[in-house]
């Protein structure tokens, strides 16, 4: 068995275990380790512009927002989007801050026919710390995976 292979398995059983609809639930090390190795799996950053602006961008993700700043107001246009910059087919991982709108984000696609949807679990800033803070513990940042700040 492959280490990609190894990885969706697990990724699947963890899905499971906390009842998700989707596909898997990935960490952030397991996506990036998909992305290079899965030829065709796309990673989709469903932050805001203002998180991408000034919090971080991950190279070659699809941006497409979940919900707009200020206000976080749905976005009624994302799985039409995602149908316009993502094959159905295509192995999709999610991402956001922490890994909430992703749940979602992923949930949506597989309602819209994305069999393979996984949600990147903790996302890119990771959970709060004991003083509310991010980026300390966990996330895509906090691991060392590539992003740039504008």
């Amino acid at each position: 068995m492959g280490k990609i292979t190894a990885i969706l398995q697990s990724a699947q059983q963890r899905a499971k275990e906390l009842n998700l609809p989707y596909e898997g639930a990935l960490f952030p090390d397991e996506a990036h380790e998909i992305l290079q190795s899965a030829p065709g799996a796309k990673l989709v950053d469903v932050r805001c512009r203002a998180e991408l602006d000034w919090v971080g961008r991950i190279p070659d993700a699809v941006e497409i927002e979940w919900a707009s700043y200020p206000g976080m107001t749905p976005n009624p246009n994302f799985i039409a989007a995602l149908e316009q910059q993502v094959d159905k087919e295509a192995l999709v991982l999610f991402i956001c801050r922490s890994g909430a709108r992703s749940n979602f984000a992923a949930i949506a696609a597989t309602q819209a026919g994305y069999r393979d949807s996984y949600n990147v679990l903790v996302g890119f800033e990771g959970e709060k710390d004991t003083q509310g803070h991010r980026n300390s513990s966990g996330g895509w940042r906090v691991e060392g995976l590539p992003w740039s700040q504008g």
